[in-house]
């Protein structure tokens, strides 16, 4: 029985796929109001895996584009490829499945709501890229990716997470316009997070590793806060009355 239970490659798959349903568990808790029908978060994390494969597509044309353009400066290139197709290609996609999946559906009727279904969509994007990675690259990587990878992605979900749900609310309250801003704020800080994220991580020479933990550590740091804030403040979408003099 322990042999079946620790075999290889059944571990590996453990190990890469616990901590992202891990923090799916500590962001599902954090709803404090209204719990999400289950069927939603599973639709949602399995269009998060669907999101890979169609983010694989968008990153491979995107790189051929750019180096196409022979972008002989190594700093631009690098800004480019992690800012404009890395961060873009899947932050881009993972906020298309969420839009689609989520912003008309009446599960969708408190603020905190944003953060929970981004978050899913984005791990269960993380949950099969780990699988890859670990399957090819073994169990020393499951731990890394575990430590920062994976709250990485959580990251990148929340922040998009929380302005996805302030639009919601400016959409009951009939304010297309500011709730269409947030929107796209909601895409944009994602994409920033995202970028700065694989910017610093792939900075060589050991003179270079302090600003990744400074940048990984001030970004988790912000998104704890805004997950632990946007949770308590969490309330019902009503719609408010606007009062002109």
């Amino acid at each position: 029985m322990f042999s079946y239970l620790f075999n290889g490659e059944r571990m590996l798959l453990i190990s890469a796929v616990a901590p992202a349903i891990a923090l799916m568990i500590y962001i599902y808790k954090k709803d404090k109001l209204e719990k999400e029908p289950r069927r939603l978060l599973v639709s949602l994390v399995i269009l998060g895996i669907v999101s890979t494969f169609i983010a694989m597509l968008t990153e491979t044309l995107g790189e051929n584009i750019l180096n196409g353009m022979a972008v002989k400066n190594e700093l631009y290139y690098r800004l480019l490829m992690y800012f404009c197709v890395v961060a873009v290609s899947e932050e881009g996609v993972k906020y298309l499945f969420l839009r689609i999946r989520t912003w008309n559906n009446p599960a969708f009727n408190c603020r905190f709501d944003g953060v929970v279904y981004a978050v899913f969509v984005s791990l269960g994007f993380a949950l099969f890229e780990n699988i890859m990675y670990v399957f090819n690259y073994g169990f020393a990587t499951a731990l890394v990716r575990a430590v920062f990878s994976i709250p990485g992605h959580t990251c990148f979900a929340v922040v998009m997470g929380v302005f996805y749900g302030i639009a919601k609310q400016l959409q009951v309250d009939l304010r297309r316009v500011l709730s269409f801003v947030m929107r796209v704020l909601s895409l944009f800080f994602a994409i920033v997070f995202h970028g700065a994220y694989d910017f610093f991580a792939t900075m060589e020479g050991t003179d270079y590793d302090w600003s990744f933990y400074v940048f990984y550590i001030v970004m988790f740091a912000i998104c704890f806060i805004l997950v632990k804030k946007t949770s308590k403040a969490d309330g019902y979408f009503r719609l408010q009355k606007i009062y002109y003099d």
